[in-house]
């Protein structure tokens, strides 16, 4: 299988970034290596294992150690699975799955069954909501509930705007190297500056085969047929997945949204306080 890095040095440089950000984490962790049919499964895991089960599922272009950063707290009373995606710049196999087919939620239930756990919470942000709806398509039985913050494969925002907000600036980047393009990409995702990202993804779009195929959104049939209690949050100036479009959608099409959120000041990566407010969420404590 061809490597989606485009260069072993490449793959060094994000690798060595991903490490520099468990280490800025100072946490208490282990590494869990799952054999799935889908490829080899990389999990940082955190946390007392008689706690309650959570796993964290990162964004597009992104990695555990970022899962972890997003939500500091979990570990106190969760024991925390955050899994590096596959066919992402992290520590995972590198086989893309078919974001049409229920590939994403196989692979997640064969980890969840390999780690042998049940009453499992999922978390997960953008790209990370595709697969954990993917997870209560194919197999819910063993999930508790999900909590989606700007979770992609609900709606998709304005394509035109995305074009020229998002990947134009990507594009330019890629071609001429010049940060400023990567900090116009970052202005209209971020709601933040966060300067690990801008290292990152700076080495990221630069050295690595990211997938642009057309996310696609659930049907009203898939999403009626799902019985895990959903928490999810929404962000008003979401470019990707425009919130207030995305909360009307999921309360007509999903019968078991049990609670949902709009962040008002937030664009799709939301800010620090933010992501505490749903930590609380996730913890039970709204």
């Amino acid at each position: 299988m061809k490597s989606l890095y485009k260069t072993e040095k490449g793959k060094k440089e994000i690798l060595s970034l991903y490490d520099q950000k468990l280490d800025e984490l100072h946490i208490d962790f282990e590494y869990i290596k799952i054999n799935t049919s889908f490829g080899r499964t990389n999990i940082i895991a955190s946390g007392t294992s008689a706690n309650p089960p959570i796993l964290i599922i990162h964004g597009s272009n992104g990695c555990a150690p970022i899962a972890f950063e997003t939500y500091p707290n979990l570990s106190k009373t969760f024991r925390v699975y955050a899994v590096d995606v596959l066919a992402q710049p992290n520590k995972s196999a590198e086989t893309r799955l078919n974001m049409k087919d229920d590939s994403y939620g196989k692979w997640m239930n064969e980890i969840i069954t390999a780690l042998n756990i049940e009453q499992v919470t999922l978390a997960g942000f953008s790209f990370g909501g595709l697969v954990i709806l993917k997870t209560l398509e194919n197999d819910e039985s063993k999930i508790k509930e999900v909590f989606l913050s700007a979770p992609a494969y609900i709606v998709n925002g304005n394509p035109i705007k995305t074009l020229f907000k998002i990947f134009i600036p990507m594009k330019r980047y890629m071609k001429t190297q010049k940060p400023k393009y990567v900090e116009k990409f970052l202005a209209e995702v971020f709601t933040d500056r966060d300067e690990f990202a801008i290292k990152y993804l700076s080495k990221v779009f630069l050295h690595f085969n990211m997938d642009f195929a057309p996310v696609p959104t659930i049907t009203k049939e898939k999403a009626k047929a799902i019985k895990t209690p959903i928490t999810l949050i929404g962000a008003k100036d979401d470019i990707l997945f425009p919130g207030e479009k995305m909360i009307k959608r999921a309360l007509k099409i999903f019968p078991s949204i049990k609670n949902y959120l709009l962040l008002e000041n937030s664009k799709h990566v939301q800010s620090k306080s933010d992501n505490l407010i749903i930590e609380d969420l996730i913890k039970g404590k709204h």
